[in-house]
């Protein structure tokens, strides 16, 4: 104790030693709460990196259903295609005569 004061001894020791056992842990504290944040922004990079992941993995999906549907597709397309060519030609009206010719003759 460097100045007499009329507080007990003890007390001034006591409150000199807490002060200085919060400026002792102070660097500590700092400390830990530097590697709670980089924690926590490590914990944030590992979620976003599977976030990712995951959205990526849903397009690879999306496009591989996709492909397969067009695979399916394919021959419902080429007759569409196709009867859609012989709706647009004469084909149907030149067979049509060609039956009547035919039954003309009795060779059906």
């Amino acid at each position: 104790m460097a100045i007499p004061t009329y507080v007990n001894g003890q007390i001034t020791d006591s409150v000199t030693q807490s002060n200085l056992m919060v400026l002792g842990s102070a660097p500590a504290m700092a400390q830990a709460a530097m590697q709670q944040s980089a924690a926590h922004s490590t914990g944030i990079m590992f979620q976003n990196s599977v976030q990712a992941q995951q959205q990526g993995a849903i397009s690879a999906q999306a496009a591989a259903n996709l492909g397969v549907m067009q695979i399916y597709s394919v021959n419902s397309m080429a007759a569409a295609a196709s009867a859609a060519k012989v709706a647009r030609s004469d084909t149907t009206s030149t067979m049509l005569t060609l039956l009547v010719v035919l039954a003309a003759l009795n060779r059906i």
